[in-house]
């Protein structure tokens, strides 16, 4: 496998890139009087995701990069609960949302396995 030149070349990015973009569209819908609060909140920690990510990949040692990397399943951990509270709510289907979710989880835990020695 080629290594990666820039983040953006990371499978791993790319899906969670593509969960931001699935939490945006699925905060849309949410009430108005979440806009400070569960709205914001899902977008901040979704958005943490792949920007922990291009940080880890930023950094020169493996520890420092593992470090990030455990931040941004720390922040989708987040989101996913988040979802699924938006879900019981009944502000929005977050199906779409949370398979993106679990798919990004199952790469970056093999990318941070594959740093790890």
């Amino acid at each position: 496998m080629t290594p990666a030149k820039t983040y953006q070349d990371l499978r791993v990015w790319q899906s969670a890139h593509a969960f931001v973009i699935e939490v945006y569209a699925c905060t849309r819908s949410f009430p108005k009087d979440e806009l400070f609060g569960l709205t914001a909140q899902l977008r901040r920690s979704a958005v943490s995701v792949p920007s922990n990510i291009v940080e880890g990949f930023g950094r020169w040692s493996d520890k420092d990069k593992v470090k990030f990397y455990n931040i941004a399943e720390a922040s989708l951990a987040e989101a996913d609960y988040q979802l699924f509270l938006a879900q019981e709510l009944n502000y929005s289907d977050t199906a779409t949302a949370r398979n993106t979710a679990l798919d990004t989880k199952k790469l970056l835990a093999a990318f941070i396995k594959s740093i790890r020695p």
